[in-house]
C-alpha cells in the first residue's frame, strides 16, 4: 500500500497528526494503531479509568513494567499507556494542563528553536475548544474540548480551603497568566450537547470526525514492527496485522508517534540508536544516534490516603452496585454525577521555596481512596492526595530485551537516582500532609490509609521509596534540540536520516511543569504546520 505519510502509533499526537494532514484531500495519510477503536463505553465515561488503568486485564491498555528500581527499594514501577486510538488520552484522568511558560522558554534556550512559549501559544489555543470562550491565552473553537468538570464533590472544595488555611491562594486557572494556586482542575471533557460528560480523547476530538474522508486510511489492532530504509532514507513502516507482515509504503515521510517507550523501541529494531545497544542484540546498524532511548524524564508520585465516614465520593461499598446503577443513568440521562468525574478533581501547584521563580510541585487531590494505581482495591470510601516533583533531576533510558518487536521495551526511569528528587519530594509530601491535616477537611477526615510518623524524615522517606511511582508523564527519550545526543531537531526530523520525523512527548527535551497531554497535541499541531510548510 502506498501513501505520502506513514504514521506510527495513533495516540494523542498520532491521532492528531493524521487529522491535520489530511484535511488536504490530496494528501494520503496511513496511521497504524495496535489497539481498538478507542470509543468503547469505558472510554467514553470519565470514572472508566477505575477499570483501564490498573491493566487487570490488559483493556486499551499496554500495562508496561520498569526494570526494578533501586530508588524504590528495588521495586518494579508500573507504566500504564494508552493502547487504542487516543492513546494515553483515552485511559488518563482527563486534566488539562499545558505547564509553565518558562519550561517552553527553556526549550528555546536549549536549542530548540521555534518553541518558546509565544511560538508555542498558538497552537495550544487553535487546539483547544475551551467552553469558558477565547481570549488572549485560550482557544474556544478547537477540536480538543475543554471543560469545567461537571459535578466536582463538595469534598474537593473543602481541599481547596484547606489550601487557603496554608496561605495557598485560589486559582481558577492554571492554564492562565499565573499557574500557582489551588484549584479545580479543567478536563478534557465534552459539555453539553449529545456527548455532555464524556471524555474527549485526541481520537475523539481530531481522528474519529476524520475516518470517513477516502484519504486517511486508519489500521487498527495493527502492531508497527519497524522501519523500512533504502539506505538513510525511510520508505515505509512494516506492521503486523492477524498473524500477517505487511508494508505501508511513504511517498513523502514516516512518521514516529509511538510515544516516549515505542518511539525508541521502533528505532532500535530498525538498527538507528547507540552501537552498543545494537551490538548487544544483534541488530546491524543503519545509522548510529546515541541519544536513542536516553533522557528518560517522568514525574514521580506519592499518594496519602484518608478513610471517612462521609460517602459523597467514589467508593465500594454493599450497595455500591445499586449506586453505580444510579450513578451511570444520571450520567447517560444529562452528563453529570460521579461518573462523569475524572477522580482527580481538584489540584495544586506549590513552590518548596518563595525565591524560585515557578511552581515545583504538583498536588492531585482524588475523591476515592487510591492506592497501587487502583491495582489494590480499598472497600469503603476515602480521599487521597497525590504530589509530584515536576522537574526531576534523575534520567532514565529506554532499551530492548530483545529482537521481538512484540516483547515490551526495557524501561528504566532510574527513579530518585538523583537526591534532590528524594529531598524534594519529601518536602512536597510535608507540605501535603499539612493540607490534608487542616480544619476545613476535618469532617472528612477518619482514619490514614497508611500510618505516617509525622515527626521522624527517615521514616517517611522509607514509605515513599515502598510506594511511591510514576503519575503516567514519560518523555524525553528521543530528544529534540542540538548536540550528539540529540535525536530530532527542532524541526523533529530524525538528525542524519532522510524523510523520518517523530512527533510525541518523547522529543521533549526537558518535562514540562504539569501533566503531559496537552502539551504533545501542541506539539503535534506544530508538527503539522512545519511538515504542510516542508521544513
Amino acid at each position: 500500500m502506498g501513501f505520502d505519510y506513514v504514521i506510527a502509533g495513533g495516540g494523542s499526537a498520532g491521532a492528531t497528526l493524521a487529522a491535520r494532514l489530511s484535511e488536504n484531500p490530496s494528501i494520503k495519510v496511513c496511521l497504524i494503531e495496535a489497539g481498538g477503536a478507542g470509543n468503547d463505553i469505558l472510554v467514553r465515561a470519565p470514572a472508566g479509568i477505575v477499570a483501564l488503568l490498573p491493566g487487570r486485564p490488559k483493556i486499551n491498555n499496554w500495562a508496561f513494567e520498569t526494570v526494578p528500581q533501586e530508588g524504590l527499594g528495588g521495586r518494579k514501577g508500573y507504566q500504564p499507556r494508552g493502547k487504542a486510538l487516543g492513546g494515553s488520552s483515552a485511559i488518563n484522568a482527563m486534566l488539562y494542563i499545558r505547564g509553565h511558560r518558562r519550561d517552553y522558554d527553556e526549550w528555546a534556550e536549549l536549542g530548540c528553536d521555534g518553541w518558546s512559549w509565544d511560538e508555542v501559544l498558538p497552537y495550544f489555543r487553535r487546539s483547544e475548544g475551551n467552553e469558558r470562550g477565547t481570549d488572549a491565552l485560550h482557544g474556544g473553537d478547537g477540536p480538543l474540548k475543554v471543560s469545567d468538570q461537571r459535578s466536582p464533590r463538595p469534598i474537593t472544595s473543602a481541599f481547596i480551603e484547606a489550601c487557603a488555611e496554608n496561605q495557598i491562594r485560589t486559582n481558577g486557572d492554571f492554564n492562565g497568566a499565573e499557574q500557582e494556586g489551588a484549584g479545580v482542575f479543567q478536563v478534557t471533557q465534552f459539555a453539553g450537547g449529545a456527548r455532555n460528560g464524556e471524555r474527549c480523547s485526541a481520537a475523539a476530538a481530531y481522528l474519529h470526525p476524520a475516518m470517513d474522508r477516502p484519504n486517511l486510511t486508519v489500521i487498527t489492532h495493527a502492531h508497527a514492527t519497524g522501519i523500512v530504509f533504502e539506505g538513510k532514507r525511510a520508505t515505509g513502516l512494516r506492521y503486523r496485522i492477524k498473524g500477517r507482515e505487511e508494508v505501508a509504503s511513504a511517498k513523502r515521510e514516516v512518521i514516529l508517534s509511538a510515544g516516549a517507550f515505542g518511539s525508541p523501541q521502533l528505532l532500535l529494531l530498525s538498527g538507528v540508536g547507540p552501537a552498543n545497544e545494537l551490538a548487544l542484540h544483534g541488530i546491524k546498524t543503519v545509522h548510529e544516534l546515541p541519544g536513542v532511548g536516553r533522557n528518560l524524564q517522568d514525574h514521580l508520585d506519592f499518594v496519602i490516603g484518608w478513610r471517612s465516614r462521609q460517602t459523597d465520593m467514589l467508593g465500594m461499598s454493599p450497595s455500591g452496585a445499586v449506586s453505580f446503577i444510579r450513578h451511570m443513568l444520571q450520567w447517560r440521562r444529562d452528563g453529570t454525577g460521579m461518573i462523569a468525574s475524572p477522580g482527580a478533581e481538584g489540584g495544586a501547584f506549590l513552590k518548596s521555596d518563595p525565591s524560585l521563580d515557578r511552581p515545583d510541585l504538583q498536588l492531585q487531590f482524588v475523591v476515592a481512596l487510591v492506592e497501587n494505581h487502583a491495582r489494590t482495591l480499598r472497600y469503603g470510601f476515602g480521599f487521597s492526595c497525590h504530589v509530584c516533583v515536576l522537574r526531576p533531576h534523575s534520567r532514565g533510558e529506554v532499551g530492548l530485551v530483545g529482537t521481538d518487536p512484540m516483547a515490551p521495551p526495557r524501561i528504566n526511569p532510574r527513579f530518585l537516582s538523583d537526591e534532590r528528587d528524594a529531598a524534594l519530594l519529601l518536602k512536597g509530601t510535608r507540605m501535603m500532609q499539612k493540607i490534608l491535616g487542616s480544619p476545613a477537611l476535618a469532617r472528612y477526615r477518619h482514619k490514614p490509609l497508611h500510618a505516617v510518623d509525622n515527626d521522624d524524615d527517615a521514616e517517611l522517606m522509607k514509605q515513599i521509596r515502598s510506594r511511591a511511582d510514576t503519575i503516567y508523564h514519560p518523555v524525553g527519550t528521543c530528544r529534540m534540540g542540538k548536540g550528539d545526543m540529540a535525536v530530532v531537531d527542532p524541526q523533529l526530523r530524525v538528525r542524519g536520516l532522510d524523510r523520518l520525523r517523530i512527533v510525541d512527548a518523547s522529543v521533549m527535551p526537558t518535562l514540562i511543569g504539569g501533566n503531559t497531554n496537552a502539551p504533545t497535541i501542541m506539539i503535534a499541531e506544530k508538527a503539522a504546520d512545519m511538515i504542510r510548510a516542508g521544513t
